[in-house]
C-alpha cells in the first residue's frame, strides 16, 4: 500500500498544493516554517483522521479561511482509492472515502496505516508520562478499531466525570450521579489498560531485538506497563478516591494517569540512562511500530519522517535505512544535503516555499 499523491486547500499556510508521491522515498526539503511538516500532518490525519500534533480541526485551517480540504489518492492491491478529509471551523469534520462519507473514524481503520516519526518522539523516554501514553495510543488506535472506540469513550466519561466532580463539590445531593459515572468509566477503562497490557506485550520483542542490534548486544531493553489502578480493580480505586477527587476536582487514577516504564540492563532509563541511551531506546521503539504494522497487516506502512536524520548518528541512520528498504517514505529536512549524506536514495524530491514548491 501506498499513497499516490495528495491534494490540499487552504490547509495550515497552504492554499493549493498539488503532489504526486513516488512509492519509495519522497523528500521534502526547505528552511523552517515553509510547510513542510504541514504536509506530513495532512498525510496522517488523511490516515488516521487525527493530527500527529494533537491540533484541533479549526486550528489546521489556513488563517481568515473557513474550511479546509484534503484529498489523498492510495494505491492497495493495485486498486485506487480514494479519502476526501473537509475541515469546518464552526462545524463537525466531514470524511468520504471513495466518495461515500462515513460516520465515524473506526471506520477509516484497515484502509492506509501510517507511523509519524518526529524529533519529539527521540525524547518520549526522558519527557513525561503522556508521550509515552501517547506511543501507544497511536499506534494502537491505528490497528484495534475497538481500541479506538474504547478509548473515545473512555475520554467522554472522563470529561463528565471531572465536570461532574466540580458540580458535586457545591451539591453533595448529587453523589449518586457520580457513582453512575464512575461504573461507566472503570468499564471503558479496564478494557482500555487490557488492550494497553496486550500491546505491552506484544511489541516488547520487536523492541528487543531491534535495540539489541542498534546496541551491538550491550544493552537490555524491557517495557512494563505501569498502571494507577490495579487491573480489575478500577472501579474499587475510583470509589477509595472519591472525596479526594472532589477536593481536587479532577480524576486521580486511570488511564490517563499510567506510565510505561523503560528499563536498560535493568535500570529505569528515566532516570539513570544517558541521553544517547534515551533516544536509542525512543528509536527502538519507534521502529517496532513499522515491524508490528507489517505483522498485523500483512502489508508495509506510510512512514512519515519530519526532520529526524539531523538527530541520528550515522550508525543509527543507516539502521533506520535498512529498515524501510521496502516502505514509503516521506522525508522532510532542511537541507537535501542532510539527506544525501545519509545514503538515502531518494526517488522524489520537492523544493518547500511558503506553503508551495519551487
Amino acid at each position: 500500500m501506498y499513497v499516490e499523491s495528495m491534494e490540499l486547500f487552504q490547509f495550515r499556510n497552504i492554499e493549493h498544493l498539488k503532489i504526486d508521491l513516488h512509492p519509495g522515498t519522497n523528500l521534502f526539503w526547505g528552511d523552517n516554517a515553509q510547510g513542510k511538516t504541514n504536509i506530513l500532518e495532512a498525510v496522517y490525519l488523511c490516515g488516521t483522521t487525527r493530527s500527529h500534533r494533537g491540533a484541533k480541526d479549526r486550528d489546521m485551517i489556513r488563517l481568515g479561511q473557513d474550511e479546509s480540504h484534503i484529498r489523498m489518492i492510495i494505491n492497495k492491491g493495485g486498486m485506487d482509492g480514494r479519502i476526501d478529509f473537509h475541515l469546518k471551523k464552526h462545524k463537525t469534520k466531514g470524511i468520504a472515502v471513495n466518495g461515500q462519507p462515513i460516520r465515524r473514524a473506526s471506520d477509516l481503520l484497515g484502509l492506509v496505516s501510517m507511523v509519524f516519526f518526529s524529533p519529539e518522539d527521540l525524547n518520549m523516554i526522558k519527557n513525561g508520562p503522556s508521550e509515552r501514553r501517547r506511543f501507544i495510543d497511536r499506534e494502537l488506535s491505528q490497528l484495534d478499531k475497538v481500541y479506538l472506540a474504547d478509548l473515545a469513550g473512555y475520554n467522554k466519561c472522563l470529561d463528565q466525570r471531572n465536570h461532574m466532580l466540580h458540580e458535586v463539590s457545591f451539591r453533595p445531593d448529587r453523589s449518586m450521579e457520580l457513582e453512575i459515572w464512575d461504573t461507566q468509566l472503570a468499564a471503558y477503562g479496564e478494557r482500555v489498560i487490557d488492550k494497553r497490557v496486550r500491546f505491552i506485550e506484544e511489541i516488547s520483542p520487536l523492541v528487543a531485538d531491534i535495540h539489541s542490534h542498534l546496541t551491538g548486544g550491550k544493552e537490555k531493553i524491557e517495557l512494563i506497563y505501569e498502571p494507577s489502578a490495579e487491573p480489575g480493580h478500577f472501579l474499587e480505586k475510583l470509589e477509595r478516591s472519591r472525596q479526594s477527587d472532589i477536593r481536587q476536582g479532577t480524576t486521580t487514577s486511570g488511564p490517563q494517569r499510567d506510565d510505561l516504564c523503560v528499563m536498560i540492563n535493568g535500570m529505569d532509563a528515566r532516570s539513570f540512562a544517558s541521553q544517547g541511551q534515551q533516544r536509542t531506546a525512543a528509536l527502538s521503539m519507534k521502529l517496532s511500530e513499522i515491524e508490528l504494522v507489517k505483522k498485523r497487516i500483512h502489508d508495509e506502512p506510510v512512514l512519515l519522517l519530519d526532520d529526524v536524520l539531523s538527530e541520528l548518528d550515522e550508525s543509527r541512520q543507516d539502521y533506520l535505512l535498512d529498515s524501510i528498504r521496502d516502505t514509503q517514505t516521506l522525508i522532510t529536512c532542511t537541507g537535501i544535503d542532510d539527506v544525501t549524506r545519509s545514503h538515502f536514495n531518494i526517488d522524489r524530491a520537492y523544493h518547500i516555499s511558503s506553503g508551495g514548491i519551487l
